[in-house]
Order: C-alpha cells, then structure tokens, then sequence
C-alpha cells in the first residue's frame, strides 16, 4: 500500500505544470490506499475528497432511487473519481469501491476551489489538466467538465 507521498509531477495529468502550480498543489494532496472490497465513497455521503488513482481499480456505480446499482464506469492509473467534492456538491452522487487493491493520492475539494479562488490563473491551468483526464467517451467532455468545474467554483 502507499506509504508515502508521490510527487505529483510524476504523475501523467500533472506532467510539465509549471512548477509555480505544482508548488501551490503538492501539498493540498495526501496519500489514501485500501485493499480491494473497501467502499471508498458512498453515493449520499458527505463529498469531501478527489482521489487520483496511482495504482489499482475502482467499479463506480449509481443506484437509482428505485432500483438497481448501476455500474457507470471503471477508473483505473492516472483517473479520478470523487467529482462531487470539486464541483461543490454536498454529497457524493455514486459510489466507487476498490475492485483491486487501490493506492491514491486525494485532495479536499474545498482546499481545490479555495486555490483556485485565490490563484485564479493557477486554477484555470489544474482545471484544464482535470477536465482532460476525463474519458472521450462524452462527447465534448473536456469542455463540458470544465464548465462544470467552473460553475461549481462560482457557487461556492
């Protein structure tokens, strides 16, 4: 398991960021790792942290109010899951469990948006590196997450 902290340069979403922003982001990340079965978040939980996978997989689902749990999709090295604590959601909207033994690194998505406040430039930049993380499977998914992103920063 990950017992320590992993520069975050090394890692593909935040390769080449001007040290400047790395230097106002590595310390807001911690290290989280768990043995696979383990619950990392549960939809209707308090949304507190983004999790970057390092190594390892989680299955996220959403469970309707009236049915089923949904499998939505699979996050594995260099993905993240965890979105509702950056957009500024109270709870989390699906759960994600470790499939695999899972070692992360997480940030708290109020430390997130009190950066991006305070370095709006800085901000702007990890913004964009987030939304390009996400799958091409939306279609213009990058624009639409960061607007997403964005709004939830403005609400808050």
């Amino acid at each position: 398991m990950l017992k320590r902290m992993i520069h975050l340069d090394r890692i593909l979403i935040f390769k080449d960021l001007d040290e400047k922003y790395m230097d106002l982001l590595n310390p807001l990340f911690e290290p989280f790792s768990c043995y696979a079965g383990t619950s990392v978040l549960q939809q209707g939980m308090p949304a507190i942290y983004l999790y970057l996978v390092i190594n390892g997989k989680v299955e996220v689902s959403y469970r309707p109010y009236d049915g089923q749990p949904i499998t939505i999709t699979h996050v594995e090295r260099d993905g993240l899951f965890g979105w509702s604590a950056v957009v500024g959601s109270e709870k989390y909207t699906s759960s994600a469990i470790a499939i695999e033994n899972l070692e992360t690194m997480r940030i708290r998505g109020s430390e997130l948006r009190k950066l991006c406040a305070e370095h709006p430039e800085a901000g702007r930049k990890i913004l964009e590196r987030l939304a390009n993380s996400v799958s091409t499977r939306w279609k213009d998914a990058q624009n639409q997450v960061k607007t997403i992103l964005e709004q939830g920063l403005k609400n808050n």
